[in-house]
């Protein structure tokens, strides 16, 4: 019997207005509806239509200081993704939560109740908070430093799958004649006590349609890639270049197989941000349009927070130069850090400050295409085959227009390549993905 074909994995990345930072200026755009669930739920319809994996929101839990020059996220992710589950049937759900700011138990709880809900669609993007704006909501002094945070992350995530597991798949009986509703020799405490995390449970509710959530990480540090390859069965990145995909792509798997985990069970899907036009000019024109909307002001902060970096004694329309970006580090050894790939940039193209504020503009490092739906498509389909990527988390520029057109002009030549479904083969996240539904660790063999 021959193997089913690999194919392309796809998320929609909901961002309110669309991940170029001038979306919401756009005279198309429609800021008004970020609080709006009919806006996100008919956003959830589009990326089920086309077929496509899921959808995943990013979150956050401080307000962004540049609010004065974008909008910001405003609605609880779980909280939304479930009213997008109201209008789906087949469409995965991914919500990023932190591991910082929540305990094991109310977090295991939200997303198994988002996988009831859903009937097995959803998927938790883990992520440590890379703010510290966040500690002082929660009370805090000071936000926990980087290896403290992944310290944490990793008993979290142990606890917390302990604790979807702490049913077995048959405890639940529910014999009306005899009056027992469950077996609580099937039902067990975790007794989790590590460093960071404390947990006795046992979980408060039965096993969830997939087993438990679709574990997605976010972070391509040493110790957010040594996390992935542990512990992430899908994993957000950003690349500019194929070759630094490739290096990403190929130490992820290494990771994953020096644990002993399935490669085909470890999804790597980059961002990609798609302007399409007509034809490769209409295209380019497009990206220009969104990149004279933007806001200096706003680009230079985005810069600093997302690398360290301040350029802002540099003139707009002056050239960067080099040693603006050393310490760097080796991009072979840490090839997907934002300031990597900016760093990259500056070498490769020696933009001017304006130059490089538009390429982070189009989505915060992430690989922006300005081309025909073929060209993209191109693209899509040279990262799969050429072992940068397993799929993509798409990033429209602008919403709901730009998905709308990534999923009726790029998807169906995607379909036509046979690289890409035409029908949805099973129900849940986990069958999107061509993931294994997990076996409880509790469970008798």
């Amino acid at each position: 019997m021959s193997a089913e074909p690999r194919r392309v994995s796809l998320n929609a990345f909901i961002y309110p207005t669309g991940h170029h930072e001038a979306a919401w200026r756009h005279p198309d755009s429609r800021p008004e509806s970020i609080y709006d669930v009919r806006y996100f739920q008919d956003i959830g319809r589009t990326a089920e239509a086309a077929k496509l994996d899921g959808v995943f929101f990013a979150d956050g839990p401080a307000l962004r200081t540049d609010v004065r020059h974008n909008v910001t996220y405003g609605l609880e992710p779980i909280t939304l993704l479930t009213a997008i589950a109201s209008v789906t049937t087949h469409l995965g759900l991914i919500a990023t939560a932190s591991t910082t700011y929540y305990e094991p138990y109310n977090l295991a709880r939200l997303f198994s109740s988002l996988d009831h809900i859903s009937g097995g669609r959803a998927g938790w993007n883990i992520v440590t908070t890379g703010t510290d704006k966040a500690a002082a909501n929660f009370g805090l002094d000071a936000h926990p430093d980087h290896a403290e945070r992944y310290a944490r992350a990793h008993e979290f995530v142990e606890a917390v799958v302990k604790l979807w597991d702490s049913w077995e798949d048959d405890a639940l009986v529910v014999d009306k004649q005899t009056g027992v509703y469950a077996d609580p020799s099937k039902i067990h405490t975790i007794d989790y006590a590590g460093n960071h995390v404390k947990v006795q449970g046992p979980f408060g509710a039965a096993r969830s349609p997939q087993g438990h959530p679709v574990l997605v990480q976010a972070g391509s540090s040493n110790d957010g890639r040594a996390f992935a390859g542990r512990h992430a069965e899908a994993i957000f990145t950003a690349h500019q270049r194929l070759s630094d995909a490739q290096v990403f792509y190929k130490d992820i798997k290494n990771r994953a197989a020096e644990v002993g985990r399935n490669l085909d069970h470890v999804k790597v899907l980059p961002g990609i941000s798609p302007f399409i036009g007509d034809t490769e000019e209409a295209a380019k024109a497009l990206e220009r349009e969104f990149n004279e909307l933007t806001v200096p002001e706003y680009g230079l902060e985005q810069l600093e927070s997302l690398t360290g970096k301040s350029v802002r004694h540099i003139g707009l329309d002056e050239r960067i130069p080099l040693e603006a970006f050393s310490g760097a580090g080796d991009v072979a050894d840490n090839s997907a850090s934002r300031l990597q790939v900016l760093a990259g940039i500056v070498e490769r193209e020696q933009p001017t400050v304006r130059q490089l504020l538009h390429r982070l503009a189009g989505a915060r490092g992430h690989r922006v295409v300005a081309g025909t739906a073929e060209q993209v498509a191109d693209t899509i389909e040279e990262w799969f085959t050429q072992g940068a990527a397993d799929g993509f988390n798409v990033m429209p520029p602008q919403y709901p227009q730009g998905l709308e057109v990534f999923a009726t002009q790029v998807v169906p030549i995607l379909q036509e390549r046979g690289l890409f479904r035409t029908e949805y083969e099973g129900v849940t996240l986990r069958d999107h993905y061509g993931l294994p539904r997990p076996v409880s660790q509790y469970a008798t063999v």
